[in-house]
């Protein structure tokens, strides 16, 4: 009887204004975000400061099996703490509680079945996301122990945002951070003070991922909203399809980056090796260009996430003009965003790049174009990425599905694998701000569309 009580209370997310909900959500949501580009930007510091050219290409080839860890991890939290949110409006307990079950049960038990296929044929899979030689040794060497973590890996990314929705993103913010800054403090230990080198900086990251996984699964003995009992855990059918309908728009954007990236990786190392950088020097380039740049992407995500649960109530509530107003706030925000990133991959690239340890002359140039070249479209990938949680925060997946995939794999694919057999490897740096500016231009067309049929 509590229970439905406070589901027909009104909700802070129909009553509050919005500038304060978004504040409320979008710091704690960033945090949760970047968590992710944090523990792999630290590491290729630490690792490249180490062990240099190498190092930075091995975390590169291994990076694409995190990415499919966080392309599940996106799935399933973005998938059902939407469903969850539209519930809560439509004030269905019951089918709120299946999917925050259903969801966290499928979280883990793909995060055990890539950690286990992992373990199984690492070689193969690092080979084939471009690994050869010294570079392959270092990245089996690196992942054979990340992947311990992957089970965590996917809680964190995951059941973060359904804690975001259950009304704590304060405690979602802290439980990431902590594992974060953890492994800050460790990978120097690890790899310089114990001289682990590549096996310290994943050992660094599973240490920190294991303490904030354990913080969150503490959270769900104490869920606000309402009391989860052993049976919500027992992955129900329709809650599993409203969780993929929901959640494919932002995992099928996160596993086109994965198939991007792999890719990118085998493109890069076979023009490289037939241009006068060689095979490394663009490997490693690119590794490092990309998690910079996740960072830039991953406040983005922040904020967009931070509207999804305001979205999702509201127009389960049928308060479209609150739908509206929220989507025109955070397309300001992630617009300025995406205009500071810009400028700063303009002005500033060898100092950024000189974080990760020192190359030659080729290695600096070839980088100096990959920021110029390739991130020139930055400024309109913001509303981009926005759009794509715009449409599964309002129940419609499918649209938001082809709106995240619109830049990696409509566009960004095809120039990629098409434009080198012209122009060798400068055709895949022409690649990137032609697909952002295509896929940028289509996302605010169909959510132009949209609210027109609101009105």
């Amino acid at each position: 009887m509590e229970n439905k009580e406070v589901l027909q209370a009104k909700n802070p997310l129909e009553t509050e204004t919005i500038g304060k909900l978004m504040l409320k959500y979008s710091l704690p949501a960033i945090a949760g975000s970047l968590v992710n580009s944090v523990y792999n930007i630290v590491d290729q510091i630490f690792v490249g400061n180490k062990i240099g050219e190498m190092g930075n290409a091995a975390t590169n080839v291994a990076f694409p099996l995190v990415m499919i860890i966080t392309t599940l991890a996106m799935t399933f939290g973005a998938g059902s703490s939407a469903a969850f949110s539209i519930y809560l409006g439509q004030k269905e307990e019951k089918r709120a509680k299946s999917v925050v079950g259903s969801g966290m049960t499928l979280m883990i038990i793909c995060g055990i079945f890539i950690a286990l296929i992992s373990q199984l044929f690492l070689q193969q899979i690092l080979t084939a996301f471009g690994g050869r030689a010294q570079t392959l040794e270092y990245a089996v060497e690196y992942t054979r122990i990340l992947a311990f973590g992957f089970p965590c890996a996917i809680l964190l990314t995951g059941a973060s945002q359904l804690i975001r929705a259950d009304g704590s993103p304060k405690y979602a913010m802290f439980a990431t951070l902590l594992g974060a800054v953890l492994n800050c403090i460790l990978d120097p230990v690890l790899i310089f003070g114990l001289d682990m080198g590549m096996s310290g900086a994943a050992l660094a990251t599973v240490i920190g991922q294991f303490i904030s996984a354990a913080l969150i699964l503490f959270y769900f003995t104490r869920f606000q909203t309402f009391k989860l009992h052993p049976k919500d855990f027992v992955p129900q059918i329709q809650s599993v399809n409203r969780i993929f309908a929901l959640g494919v728009a932002a995992g099928a954007n996160q596993l086109a980056v994965t198939l991007v990236q792999i890719v990118m990786n085998n493109t890069l190392g076979h023009y490289g090796g037939l241009s006068r950088y060689g095979r490394d020097i663009p490997l490693a380039c690119v590794g490092i260009i990309t998690k910079v740049s996740s960072v830039f992407n991953s406040v983005i995500f922040g904020v967009s996430q931070s509207t999804q649960p305001i979205m999702g109530y509201n127009f389960g509530a049928r308060n479209y003009a609150r739908v509206k107003n929220t989507y025109k706030r955070a397309a300001w925000i992630v617009t300025g965003i995406s205009c500071a990133a810009f400028l700063c991959f303009q002005i500033f690239p060898r100092q950024i790049i000189s974080v990760f340890g020192s190359g030659d002359r080729l290695y600096y140039e070839f980088a100096l174009r990959y920021f110029h070249v390739f991130l020139f479209c930055t400024f309109i990938v913001g509303v981009q990425i926005l759009s794509a949680q715009f449409f599964p925060a309002i129940g419609k997946g499918g649209i938001g599905t082809v709106v995240s995939l619109s830049r990696q794999v409509f566009f960004l694919l095809p120039c990629v694998i098409i434009f080198p057999l012209f122009w060798g490897i400068d055709g895949v740096l022409w690649a990137g701000p032609i697909s952002d500016g295509l896929s940028g231009v289509m996302a605010l067309f169909f959510v132009r569309q949209e609210m027109k049929r609101w009105n």
